[in-house]
């Protein structure tokens, strides 16, 4: 450490004459051959430019090979791999080196979080908060006497701690743009992380993870980039995975963003790892979901010009993405095999882009706006029916296309999901209270026996046929669809639902 601190010093004094430009990891013993461990080398790296406060470049055309580590390289300055490659090495990572906390790469801030214990209760849509902070912030509120999301099926929970996340300004005005969403009577724990005003930027990059051996449970390996720092850049990454055998525990991702807000993904290539299974909470098999990327308890976070490298199609791999808690989520040009806001998201759009196998997932609230994409799923849209198939708001598809799972033969369902109403998932469930479909063309052409044409909704309850069925924790179905510019190319006509009793009040207008 002393050493660090020295070097950093001699850094700093050289970058104020001139003489030092960026922090370089061969300067603090990396040697870039694709065999020697250089992760010591990396960290210290990091650590002298952070100090000094300079950016750190890769060389070019160096490998940096990273083998088992329980331990993290801080980026707290504009970071440039460029065209450096980085080998991850998991194939021998023990259990207790994977977690959440021995990401391989923390992009975090220098300012420091501060609990907010002045604030007693929120109340949902709340404008402002009465405190005074030093920077604007990103808060964290959570209320672990309240249980959401209480999840049903084969992964079947009691549910999660009541959690929100929004921006405040210094004098606590809550950014509407991401409204607080629930209310809370008690406050557990509120968090404010300030809220950098400078952009850092981490550029290129190519990442290979040898993939873990490890037994197929649910003991997620977090092995890369841990995003934790607002206003952010992650440019032109590149990850592939080798080594995947016939078991394998998951995976969190190679760009893990939580708790921050404004981050930017752009021109970035992601692969979708191995599908494995293993027994859910429900005694039964279950497959298990791995991604390359995840947001977790952010806001702001988009993906532009963002591609899966292998196959968006294909059924041996999983679903690239998954977020939990967040606001104001938007993919922009990206091609991935699906979208999936896990446990709720506030506001989503997704534009110019192209869905793959698994398609649209989601349950939240706010404004879903899909808008000139293409859609190759089962259904142009899944409401989870783990969490209730509830989206509390509007749903808008405008100029998009439907390839009911990718051509083959299948059924066209725009609105997919399953409720009940016996099961209680912490919260009153919602069907989108209005639907807004301005341009779309449904290439139902390999239907079916029997087909009568696409549905606006799946069946959602088949035993809700009269009304002598009796739901426990009623459905909020949606009241009204409107439809322009359609086209089903089969030539049938659109249907409400097979299920005619349940949407009997939903108006439908053609315009």
């Amino acid at each position: 450490m002393k050493k660090i601190l020295l070097l950093s010093l001699i850094m700093a004094l050289m970058a104020c004459s001139g003489n030092v430009k960026y922090v370089s990891y061969s300067d603090y013993g990396a040697v870039g051959d694709g065999v020697t461990d250089d992760f010591d080398a990396i960290i210290r790296a990091h650590a002298a430019a952070n100090e000094a406060g300079l950016p750190v470049k890769a060389k070019a055309g160096a490998t940096y090979y990273i083998a088992q580590t329980g331990k993290t390289a801080e980026i707290q300055t504009d970071t440039d791999w460029s065209d450096a490659k980085f080998i991850i090495d998991d194939s021998k990572v023990t259990v207790e080196n994977r977690g959440n906390n021995f990401n391989i790469f923390h992009v975090t801030s220098k300012l420091p979080s501060q609990e907010i214990t002045t604030v007693k209760t929120l109340k949902k849509n709340q404008t402002k908060l009465d405190l005074t902070l030093a920077y604007a912030s990103f808060v964290v509120a959570t209320d672990n006497t309240t249980m959401r999301y209480i999840r049903e099926g084969l992964n079947q929970n009691n549910g999660m701690a009541q959690i929100d996340v929004f921006v405040v300004d210094k004098n606590g005005n809550v950014d509407m743009k991401a409204p607080i969403i629930w209310d809370y009577n008690t406050i557990s724990s509120m968090i404010a992380y300030p809220i950098d005003t400078k952009t850092l930027t981490v550029k290129g990059g190519h990442f290979t993870t040898i993939a873990n051996q490890a037994e197929s449970r649910y003991t997620y390996y977090t092995r890369g980039i841990g995003v934790r720092r607002s206003n952010v850049v992650v440019d032109g990454l590149v990850h592939v995975i080798t080594g995947e055998l016939d078991h394998g525990a998951p995976y969190n991702g190679i760009v893990n963003i939580a708790r921050c807000t404004e981050v930017l993904v752009i021109d970035c290539q992601f692969s979708g790892h191995k599908i494995y299974s293993t027994i859910g909470a429900a005694n039964a098999p279950v497959q298990m979901g791995t991604y390359d990327t995840r947001v977790n308890s952010s806001t702001n976070v988009t993906y532009k010009d963002c591609k899966q490298i292998n196959d968006i199609h294909s059924t041996t791999t999983w679903g690239i993405i998954a977020s939990d808690y967040s606001k104001n989520l938007t993919y922009d040009h990206v091609e991935f095999s699906r979208f999936d806001a896990h446990m709720g998201v506030a506001n989503a759009t997704i534009k110019n882009s192209v869905l793959g196998r698994q398609g649209i997932n989601i349950i939240g609230s706010g404004v879903f706006l899909i808008e000139n994409t293409k859609v190759h799923a089962g259904s142009f849209v899944n409401l989870r029916d783990d969490y209730g198939s509830t989206f509390e708001g509007e749903l808008i598809i405008r100029n998009c296309e439907y390839m009911p799972n990718n051509g083959r033969r299948s059924d066209a369902v725009l609105v997919n999901g399953r409720y009940s109403g016996q099961h209680n998932f912490g919260y009153t469930c919602f069907m989108p209270r209005k639907i807004t479909i301005d341009g779309l063309i449904i290439h139902d052409n390999n239907p079916p026996d029997n087909y009568q044409g696409p549905k606006i909704f799946a069946d959602f309850n088949r035993a809700f046929t009269n009304a002598d069925y009796v739901e426990q924790f009623p459905y909020v179905i949606t009241e009204e669809v409107v439809i322009s510019n359609l086209t089903v190319k089969s030539g049938k006509p659109l249907i409400v639902s097979n299920n005619p009793y349940m949407f009997r009040n939903v108006k439908v207008t053609y315009k």
